[in-house]
């Protein structure tokens, strides 16, 4: 890791710091739920399938009516699917999802449709979204879509619900999870149109983006008619700080968020690329918590990351490991040029989740490649509230680019 690489990471984590000491003194809009509920797989509980994969992926394997309580108060009918799409080591896998439907008749060609990516959950199976109830704001912002008369296909990502483990923020694998399961719910038989965006937050805004860089590419021959994403709260040049990974790393306390999307990501990584051999610069504490966030869903892991300081992980530096650099760089890099479509980024500057530089830097990357990318800035905006808040500027901005 260069020198000037180390202050970029180091500036970025004590402008978090700061931030977090602003936040953390205001009263809370919305308390974080204490704990995860059993899932519900709507009568298709598919985490240990072995039975055929199709090999087109993007294939339906099974769809069935989602369980009433796992709907959204903005959906007249709602499914759960299971289909084909690959893993992150590029086998053959499937992954789960859910669509919703709006009320009412659909337009001639059916509802234009909004794949929705999901933020952070978890990567154990409990935690798969088409299984337990979405969130308040979840629902709502869901449910605006609905409103305005777009279909919702909301991945749960491979691995998630399936098996093998969600390789998390890792954008080729949620790109492939995302475009497939459009293609697979045109399958359903539902009245889904074939124009179709990308909509995600937080982790979701990543694979979003990923998503939205190979759509054209991985919906090639399928019909479909991708026009544009939305994506807020982007987790963009994150790889540089992961990077400097270490039992020297900024000594900056960070909320049990962050701590938690730090154990997430190495969980991820390693699993996807044991050739680099990520585990051996760990700590028996360090690999505790790696082990415990294969399983445990946000709420859970949060807890047990409260007060963890990072450097405690490490037995020795990330960065003394060859290759990992640009190991990270392809697992969790978000693309900043190559698109081929319209960029709606979204951003709170009290976002202590995903700091401000993360998305700011990269749309500076996108504007200076020549993307077709706008930022819209919410400055009284935590990670969360930017989702809502986003609404107003997001909803003329599909409306333009579905016509």
């Amino acid at each position: 890791m260069s020198r000037r690489l180390r202050l970029i990471a180091t500036a970025i984590l004590t402008t978090l710091s700061t931030a977090v000491a602003v936040v953390v003194a205001q009263p809370s809009a919305a308390a974080d739920p204490t704990s995860t509920p059993p899932p519900n797989w709507s009568g298709m509980d598919v985490r240990d399938y072995s039975g055929p994969v199709p090999a087109q992926a993007g294939t339906l394997i099974e769809q069935v009516p989602l369980a009433a309580d796992l709907s959204i108060p903005g959906a007249a009918r709602a499914y759960r699917i299971h289909y084909a799409t690959p893993d992150q080591h590029g086998r053959q896998a499937s992954s789960t999802g859910a669509i919703f439907l709006p009320a009412g008749t659909p337009p001639p060609g059916g509802w234009p449709v909004l794949a929705w990516a999901h933020g952070t959950t978890g990567l154990g199976d409990d935690c798969t979204p088409s299984a337990q109830p979405r969130s308040d704001r979840d629902s709502a912002y869901l449910s605006h879509w609905l409103g305005e008369g777009y279909a919702i296909v909301s991945t749960d990502y491979v691995g998630l619900g399936t098996p093998g483990l969600m390789s998390y923020l890792n954008g080729d694998s949620e790109a492939h999870s995302i475009v497939d399961s459009v293609k697979a719910a045109r399958q359903t038989g539902l009245p889904l149109s074939n124009r179709w965006a990308i909509v995600g937050q937080s982790q979701g805004a990543g694979a979003a983006l990923n998503g939205a860089h190979q759509a054209t590419a991985l919906s090639r021959g399928s019909g479909l008619d991708y026009r544009g994403v939305v994506a807020t709260g982007t987790p963009a040049n994150i790889e540089q700080v992961i990077a400097l990974g270490g039992p020297d790393f900024p000594p900056v306390t960070l909320p049990a968020g962050l701590n938690t999307y730090a154990a997430y990501i190495l969980a991820g990584f390693i699993e996807a690329r044991p050739d680099l051999g990520v585990r051996s610069a760990l700590t028996p504490r360090g690999a505790e918590l790696v082990a415990a966030a294969r399983t445990l869903c946000y709420a859970e892991m949060a807890d047990l990351m409260t007060g963890v300081d990072l450097r405690t992980l490490f037995r020795r530096p990330l960065a003394g490991i060859p290759g990992v650099r640009e190991g990270l760089a392809d697992y969790m890099g978000t693309p900043y040029s190559g698109y081929d479509r319209p960029i709606f980024l979204g951003q709170g500057l009290l976002d202590t989740d995903v700091p401000a530089p993360s998305a700011l830097s990269l749309y500076a990357q996108m504007t200076a490649a020549g993307q077709p990318v706008e930022l819209h800035v919410y400055p009284a905006e935590d990670h969360s509230g930017t989702v809502l808040a986003s609404i107003r500027d997001s909803t003329p901005f599909l409306q333009r680019i579905m016509r």
